[in-house]
């Protein structure tokens, strides 16, 4: 062999050899990269604190009673005293009143104070009355619920579409009304 033939080998060789290297080096970095975020996403699910069948009930001075129902919670562990629900069900019992039913998908309970966030597909039902919302805001110490997000009220004759239906729980007054002036409450009759 001649000499530029072995020197060209040599180059072709290292060449090969380099390209080898960098290939392998890539290629374990992304793999030592992917253990790293495995180990990153454990690392978060051992932080949250899942439990099942989830059952609070609290009664005010004045003996009302709120119960909630979830098929299971996470406590947030940046604030202890907050519970993030799933499957959830609620009943509000109020002294010399009848039973509101509140269900939704998705709720935020805040076992210091029992307030309480209820999302999707909320539905409170409240005698012969039906409220379906996308949210409610429930709070004992404010007295107040405030529904919003697609809201839809009916009873045995109308039908009611609004963006805010705010109730006071002790007075039971109630405000409904658009986000937007512009806008106006759609009443229809369902005769």
């Amino acid at each position: 062999m001649s000499k530029k033939k072995i020197v060209t080998f040599f180059f072709t060789l290292l060449f090969f050899l380099f390209l080898f290297l960098v290939i392998y080096s890539k290629l374990f970095k992304k793999s030592k990269d992917s253990t790293q975020t495995l180990n990153k996403k454990e690392d978060i699910v051992y932080k949250s604190n899942i439990i099942e069948d989830v059952n609070y009930t609290t009664k005010d001075t004045e003996g009302n009673e709120y119960i909630i129902n979830a098929s299971q919670g996470e406590i947030d562990f940046s604030n202890t005293k907050i519970l993030f629900l799933t499957n959830v069900k609620a009943q509000i019992k109020l002294k010399n009143a009848e039973i509101i039913t509140i269900t939704s998908n998705f709720g935020k309970y805040n076992s210091d104070n029992f307030d309480t966030i209820f999302s999707k597909n909320v539905i409170i039902k409240y005698l012969d009355n039906k409220i379906t919302s996308n949210y409610l805001d429930f709070s004992l110490n404010r007295n107040s619920m405030i529904i919003s997000k697609d809201v839809i009220y009916s009873d045995t004759e109308n039908i009611l579409n609004a963006d805010v239906i705010e109730i006071n729980i002790k007075t039971k007054d109630t405000k409904i009304f658009m986000h937007e002036k512009k806008h106006k409450v759609n009443i229809q009759s369902k005769n």
